[in-house]
Order: structure tokens, then C-alpha cells, then sequence
């Protein structure tokens, strides 16, 4: 997809803030976004360098920092969080990250063909994604829990 491609970090962005909570999985994924400015390929399709931060996909990847942490707040506030409220979590999650992506590509495409190119196509994937990302967030809190580990 172009000029924005489907990939897998935004539900990413959303475990490792549900398993690692708010201001660790917020420093996770900086280092990670560090890591492809400093070259290492680990931006879609072994993307590297910090042109990606300027490009059109450069509001998305700043997003999942904030992905992360609202995970991550939900994670830390919730002994036990539920289904449904995970769900939501991350649906608001992938919400922040589309407009935040959208409103980026907008500067450089246009709010009509941001919206063609960066939103539509991306709104049933966040959805099904949302609702993966809530199943296996609530099973590893679980796990954790189970094995005496604080999350």
C-alpha cells in the first residue's frame, strides 16, 4: 500500500504497552523508533534513517509512543482489565494513531487524499486488530500474573 503500508506495529505498539505498562513500554518503543534513526532496519519493509520521520508515515510512528503509553495506562490502572475495556482501549488507541498519521500525511498529500490514502483503507484492519490485540493482551496479563510477575 501507498503512500502508508499495512503492517502490524500498531497492534505491536498496543502489547507492549498492555505488558510492560505506561513509562516502560513508552521508553520500548522510543528506543525501538531510536534504533531505525540510527539505521538499524526495523521500519517496514527494512526501512531505517530518520528521512522516515519526515516522510508520509512519520505521524504514525510518533503515534505509537502514545499507543503504547495509553496502553500501557490502561494496563497500569486495571488489576484486572476486562475484555470489552482492552477492546475499547485500543480502538481509541488506533483511533489517536490514524488522526495523529492522517493529520501528518495531510501536510504533505492533502486532507482529501490523507483520507483516501492514510484512514479509510487502515479502519477495518484497527478493528480487527483492536480486538486481537485485546485477547492476547488480557491472555499475557494472565500469564504474568500467574508466574508472580507484577504484570
Amino acid at each position: 500500500m501507498y503512500p502508508v503500508p499495512m503492517t502490524m506495529q500498531t497492534f505491536a505498539a498496543l502489547l507492549v504497552g498492555g505488558l510492560l505498562g505506561a513509562r516502560m513500554a513508552s521508553i520500548a518503543v522510543s528506543v525501538w523508533l531510536l534504533q531505525g534513526i540510527a539505521g538499524l532496519p526495523v521500519f517496514s519493509g527494512g526501512g531505517a534513517g530518520v528521512g522516515h520521520f519526515f516522510g508520509p508515515t512519520g505521524g504514525y510512528l510518533v503515534a505509537f509512543v502514545v499507543m503504547a503509553y495509553l496502553a500501557g495506562l490502561y494496563a497500569d490502572r486495571r488489576q484486572l482489565p476486562t475484555l470489552i475495556g482492552a477492546f475499547i482501549m485500543a480502538l481509541v488507541a488506533h483511533g489517536l494513531c490514524l488522526v495523529l498519521g492522517t493529520a501528518w500525511l495531510s501536510l504533505q498529500i492533502g486532507v482529501t487524499s490523507a483520507i483516501e490514502l492514510g484512514l479509510a483503507p487502515f479502519l477495518a484492519g484497527s478493528v480487527v486488530k483492536s480486538a486481537l490485540a485485546a485477547g492476547v493482551f488480557l491472555a499475557g496479563k494472565r500469564y504474568l500474573v500467574v508466574f508472580g510477575r507484577r504484570r
